[in-house]
């Protein structure tokens, strides 16, 4: 349950006033339909970060004591750094897409949006900590949904109103937490994931 709630709270904060924020407020007033939207939306992240918690997994299991907290702690504190920058869609890429339907259009774009975005490599280092797949997943797919699906229906007007600033620092912060606990040796994962006793 531990590795869920992470992932959701860590991915939702991350999300705010990311590109893929951005992408979600275009792709709804380009289509205005918000159901195939979402639904294009949870697609792209289920397969983007299953490939990613996959990795995660892998490099976690491969990964252990000193070494395993020193990759994954430090792959926190470069997402907390990244999370501090604010992000602009680059529409070139993502305008390919637009004529094929909103579901497709917004599957096809979240995908590619998200390849080597913060929260892909967040769902590595989530998936590398907690040593599982499913529950990193759902969270990090949840996360996803917090933050972009009322961007969908509620458009600019409830986006603009955010502390954008306030909640990329709070994300950064979390981020930056994990990492030093992880560093610090005070987190702990799942079996074999935490730091040497």
């Amino acid at each position: 349950m531990e590795a869920f709630l992470v992932s959701a709270g860590i991915v939702a904060l991350g999300e705010m006033g990311d590109k893929t924020q951005l992408l979600a407020l275009l792709l709804a007033a380009r289509f205005q339909k918000p159901w195939p939207i979402v639904l294009g939306i949870l697609g792209a992240t289920l397969l983007n970060h299953t490939c990613a918690g996959l990795a995660g997994v892998w490099l976690g299991d491969r990964l252990t004591g000193p070494a395993m907290r020193w990759v994954v702690g430090l792959s926190f504190l470069a997402v907390a750094a990244w999370a501090c920058l604010p992000d602009r869609l680059e529409s070139g890429r993502d305008a390919r897409f637009a004529g094929r339907g909103a579901f497709l259009a917004t599957l096809i774009s979240f995908f590619l949006v998200e390849i080597g975005d913060k929260t892909q490599v967040a769902t590595v280092a989530l998936a590398a900590r907690f040593g599982v797949l499913a529950p990193v997943v759902a969270g990090t797919t949840l996360g996803m949904l917090l933050a972009d699906a009322p961007v969908v229906w509620l458009g600019d007007t409830a986006a603009a109103r955010l502390p954008m600033r306030w909640i990329r620092l709070a994300a950064a912060a979390s981020f930056a937490l994990l990492g030093l606990g992880l560093l610090l040796g005070t987190c702990r994962g799942g079996p074999g994931h935490g730091p040497p006793a």
